[in-house]
This record gives structure tokens, sequence and C-alpha cells, in this order.
């Protein structure tokens, strides 16, 4: 979630002019959530029953990854009232703390609002996904476009879904609509990626793969499926590469190099670990 749909979301029942909690506002909107986390806290020193600045709080103490802390202060500003943001907010935080359940029971809550605020469908699609709930996942991303068409993560989140219901025809479809809206979404790029790798056209895999790779350099994960798809395609060099720069740092992930080389026909196998693991560094020997 943004710093600008948090902020924008504190703003409601701020109470007036109030110049230390638009200050506070200012900052969460600026990037400066431990700036925003100070004057909200001195606010409610000083007045305990101002929801905006619990909702500044909450907001300001999640965009520093201190979600436990955040579910306090974003809880009373959600009893409070009826706003769908918030409450949105309530549900990420309780998730980021392990409390699924009562994270679901708030996002459903947001989700229900009138008008729909998409962010809300978006992080209830999500979290359904997440707990392996695909069915209903799959009903609130449909819900989520028919109010938000525009929103590129509700699509790819569908996609993501769907692939793993092995609908491919429709991950494809929504994956490829996520890039209509933003061509350079990641998680659009890696879903289509994995579709065509399903389908067995690793040539297309390949290149998702790399546009994927260009904003996401560090995802051991994707250079190891990008390495699978141009030995497949028999680029053995270009895919040892790739399957160094996966390991690389990361010797746990030998064993699912190993494995992508034993499953594709073009691979290699080694007598002695010891030897996959100097292939895996670079050695010539």
């Amino acid at each position: 979630m943004t710093a600008d749909r948090q902020g924008h979301s504190a703003s409601s029942g701020a109470g007036g002019g109030n110049d230390a909690l638009q200050g506070a506002l200012f900052a969460l909107n600026s990037g400066r959530p431990r700036d925003a986390e100070r004057i909200a806290a001195e606010i409610l020193k000083a007045n305990r029953g101002n929801v905006a600045a619990f909702h500044i709080l909450g907001s300001a103490l999640l965009m520093q990854g201190r979600a436990i802390e955040a579910v306090a202060p974003l809880e009373t500003a959600a009893r409070s009232g009826r706003d769908a943001k918030v409450e949105t907010l309530l549900g990420i935080a309780l998730r980021r703390s392990g409390r699924s359940e009562d994270a679901l029971s708030w996002l459903k809550r947001a989700a229900k609002r009138q008008p729909p605020h998409p962010p809300a469908l978006y992080e209830f699609g999500c979290l359904l996904a997440l707990l392996g709930r695909d069915a209903e996942a799959i009903e609130v991303f449909d819900r989520g476009l028919a109010v938000a068409p525009l929103m590129p993560e509700l699509s790819a989140q569908l996609g993501h879904v769907l692939l793993r219901r092995r609908n491919y025809a429709d991950a494809k479809a929504a994956f490829e609509r996520a890039l209509h809206i933003s061509s350079t979404s990641p998680a659009a790029l890696f879903g289509l990626a994995r579709v065509y790798l399903e389908t067995g056209q690793n040539a297309a895999a390949a290149g998702c793969f790399r546009r994927y790779l260009e904003s996401q350099p560090n995802d051991a994960d994707a250079w190891l499926q990008l390495g699978y798809c141009l030995l497949e395609l028999g680029d053995r060099e270009a895919a040892s590469e790739c399957f160094r720069t996966a390991t690389r740092g990361q010797p746990k992930s030998y064993g699912n190099v190993l494995a992508a080389l034993v499953k594709s026909g073009r691979g290699r196998f080694w007598l002695r670990p010891s030897a996959a693991a100097r292939y895996f560094q670079g050695a010539k020997r």
C-alpha cells in the first residue's frame, strides 16, 4: 500500500485544519514514516480521541515493517468508523502479523463497503489465494476488475490463481491484460513466463523471464527457470550462466538446479556433488 493511499485515507475524520495532523499526513505522503509516527504519537498524547492520528500512526508503523505494532492503532481507527481504506490497512497489518483469520474478517468487511474500494478487493483476494481458497479468490478478483479494470495488480493476481489451477488460457489472458495496462509489471511478466513454460513454449518463456529479470535481477528462481528454458532451446552456455547466477551465494539452490538439469532432455549430470559445485561456481575443472 503506497504512502499516498494511506495518507489520503488518513485525512478522513481529521477534524479540521490541525497543523500537527497535516504535518503528520505530509510526512507520511513524503515517505517519512518515522516523522509521521512521531508527530501522530504527540497528537495522541494530547488527544486520545483523534481517530485520524491513530490511522496515521498505524500507517506509519506498517510502512516501517512493524505490522504487529500497527495493529492496535489501526484497529482503534477502524472501530471508530466505517472506512474501507482503514479496514484494508488493518487487514494487511493482521496478515503480516500472522493473524490470517482476523485479517480475513476485516478484509471481507472492507470488500463489502460501498462504493467499492479496489485495494480491499485486491488484498482480500490475495489472502484467500494464500490460504488456498482459489474459487473464492477468483470471484473476488473478478469483482475487483468489474469496478477497477485498469488496476493491473488485480489481473496479475487473478492470473496466478488461474495458473495454479492449470487454466492456462484464462491465466494467459489475465497476464496479458495486466501487461497491456503496465508493460513492466513483474507479477504479470513472471506469470506469463510460467504459462509459456508450462505449455512448452520455451522461447516465449525465456523472453518473458528476461524482461522480468531486468527489474528483479536478484530472483534466483527466475534465473533458474530461464536457464531451464535456454537448456531446452539448446543454448547450453547461456543456460549454464543462468544456473551459476541462480546459485551464486546460495549453495542451497544447487539441488533445484540439479533437478532442472535432470528434468531437461538436454541436461547433464555429475558423479560427484563436488564436481557439480565446481561447475556452478564457474570453475573449469
